[in-house]
């Protein structure tokens, strides 16, 4: 059994039916009563999943899995990058924070980007288990499709011509790790 590290719902929801698909047994610190809030101070994706994985695992004492991803866009220099969840605000929803990127990039030519993932498997033991991926794309000119959360609908991953909220996340997941279909 692992927990999960995140207090997203939606991340929550993607992570238990991926895990679940593969036979791993969750459950999320919620459900544990674990309700502690874990600084996002590190340098980097996997500096922020290590600092969750590590801080949930000592709290509960059993192997946890945490995650840290965000959206890299050129024409923004790189940003949201780590601040990907707080980009235009605080205050604002995962829609609102959608057309707040489109309405920054209006006009750019440039409209590259990259999504970075990394996952980090905690142990009471204290050794960790870490992976990092990277998914090359662009940013679509509006929003499309309803699957998903965060900048899915407005991602569009290389080589796809439908934004990852259309795609929806079971088609997500086999194109990232290139199952063809």
């Amino acid at each position: 059994m692992f927990v999960l590290a995140s207090a997203n719902p939606e991340k929550v929801e993607e992570l238990r039916e991926i895990l679940t698909g593969i036979n791993i047994n969750v459950v999320t610190r919620q459900e544990l009563g674990v309700n502690i809030d874990v600084d996002e101070t590190g340098g980097s994706f996997v500096d922020n999943a290590t600092l969750k994985a590590k801080a949930i695992c000592e709290a509960t004492g059993i192997p946890s899995i945490a995650d840290d991803s965000g959206l890299m866009v050129d024409a923004l220099g790189g940003a949201p990058g780590l601040y990907t969840s707080s980009f235009g605000g605080e205050n604002l929803d995962n829609k609102e924070r959608c057309h707040y990127l489109l309405e920054v990039m209006d006009g750019a030519e440039l409209r590259n980007a990259t999504f970075i993932s990394s996952i980090v498997c905690a142990f009471p033991d204290g050794s960790l288990i870490t992976a990092q991926g990277e998914c090359k794309g662009s940013i679509a000119a509006a929003p499309r499709g309803n699957n998903g959360f965060g900048y899915d609908p407005v991602f569009i991953a290389e080589g796809m011509d439908k934004t990852m909220a259309e795609l929806g996340l079971i088609k997500s997941m086999k194109y990232l790790i290139g199952v063809k279909h």
